[in-house]
């Protein structure tokens, strides 16, 4: 949008994701048992959610383009993964690969510590958008209203991974890797990002844990982290916009924040006109997810002549946020969010076959702590904003967890050919 392209060119992706998938799947011949079985099996789940995709629709009347583009925004990085595993890679295409997707993480870190330390636009109006704060910090995902979350997720994430694998590099890189990408998340200000960081750590611990005792010792390390940082956000420059949150007075039952955060939901029950609705939704793009909230209304000149529908949930819940002096705070209170966007499209059904496409990822495609780590962050991320539907994030999320999986693949090849 920075450059002025067509608005036409934000749905591009949409075409070649799974035109490339398509052409993988045609022309690939593994003949490796696993990698065809990982592939038939993550093809599948996909196919089983695309008939909940069409039952929904059909009992909510919604536009076809409504079911095309709310499918692939939320399988565009499984369909993406797939690809990926069912390429059978030599060496040397791997190593070029992996070059392409290090190459553009490093490049938005990069840009970002540029936006910070010498464009300075977090304290100049000199940023695409006037005045700015650390929220104008947000590497390549410039004129994104949360670009500044997603190029800190994809800072933290890519200095995650280069540390943990990066094994022929000296330990000084990849501590200065990991530090660079870690730093992002303070430099934009995108608080929540730490809480996914640090929630997927202490989530794969726990799933790990078979010993009490040490379940037990890595529950005390959390808090003792939770302390010291709760020390840290009143006395360490730079982390005070973390005490935004502390205000006990607004969580609870009756608290503003729950009240804001569950607007949604609730909204979406009271349009239920058919017992199916808990089971099937409100139809894609009718309540509280991108699409919906406001991809509808952003591009309605392009998307309303191809039959897209709307219902009156998002507008709904806007007008309720209006109301709100939250509103204005922090994505972490936002009624759009991942986890609730799948129920209200698609009921129930629909949020089964969803976590059964994950299930697949995670047991089948998922082989080491790394790439679990990885959903887990990103089903963190489900509570709190829209992020499972960015494509700059989940993309790159997916090519992580599509790379880890060749690279292990061709670590096994070495060692045991």
């Amino acid at each position: 949008m920075m450059l002025k392209f067509p608005s036409a060119i934000n749905f591009l992706h949409f075409a070649v994701v799974p035109l490339a998938c398509c052409a993988v799947l045609l022309k690939a011949k593994s003949k490796d048992r696993t990698q065809l079985a990982n592939s038939i099996a993550l093809l599948g789940s996909l196919l089983i959610l695309l008939t909940i995709f069409f039952a929904s629709s059909l009992l909510n009347n919604a536009g076809f383009i409504n079911l095309f583009l709310s499918y692939l925004m939320w399988t565009e990085p499984f369909i993406l993964i797939l690809a990926i595993i069912a390429i059978p890679m030599t060496p040397k295409a791997f190593n070029r690969f992996r070059k392409w997707i290090l190459g553009f993480a490093f490049f938005n870190v990069g840009f970002a510590l540029i936006q910070k330390f010498l464009l300075k636009w977090d304290t100049c109006n000199c940023s695409p958008g006037g005045w700015g704060d650390g929220d104008a910090i947000k590497g390549v995902f410039i004129n994104q209203g949360s670009g500044h979350v997603v190029s800190a997720s994809v800072c933290a994430s890519i200095g995650i991974y280069f540390y943990i694998t990066a094994k022929d590099r000296p330990m000084w890189q990849r501590i200065i890797a990991l530090l660079a990408g870690i730093s992002n998340i303070i430099w934009s200000q995108a608080n929540q990002v730490v809480v996914v960081m640090a929630g997927g750590f202490a989530l794969l611990s726990l799933i790990n844990m078979k010993d009490v005792l040490k379940a037990l010792s890595y529950l005390v390390g959390i808090t003792v982290f939770g302390l010291l940082f709760a020390w840290a956000i009143y006395n360490v420059p730079g982390l005070e916009s973390f005490q935004t949150w502390i205000r006990p007075e607004i969580y609870g039952p009756d608290g503003e924040a729950t009240q804001f955060k569950l607007s949604g939901i609730r909204i979406v029950i009271e349009h239920f006109h058919s017992p199916l609705n808990l089971w099937l939704g409100l139809g894609p793009g009718h309540t509280i997810d991108r699409l919906g909230g406001w991809m509808l209304r952003d591009f309605s000149d392009l998307l309303s002549p191809l039959g897209s529908t709307k219902s009156p949930v998002a507008d709904e819940v806007w007008r309720f946020m209006g109301n709100s002096w939250l509103a204005n705070g922090s994505s972490f209170f936002a009624p759009f969010f991942g986890w609730a966007a799948i129920w209200g499209d698609l009921g129930f059904l629909g949020l089964g076959a969803y976590l059964y496409v994950c299930w697949i990822t995670w047991t089948r495609i998922c082989p080491d702590d790394l790439s679990k780590y990885l959903i887990l962050t990103v089903a963190i991320q489900g509570f709190i904003f829209t992020q499972m539907q960015e494509p700059g994030y989940m993309i790159f999320i997916a090519s992580l967890i599509g790379l880890r999986w060749q690279e292990l693949r061709q670590y096994s090849y070495k060692h045991f050919s």
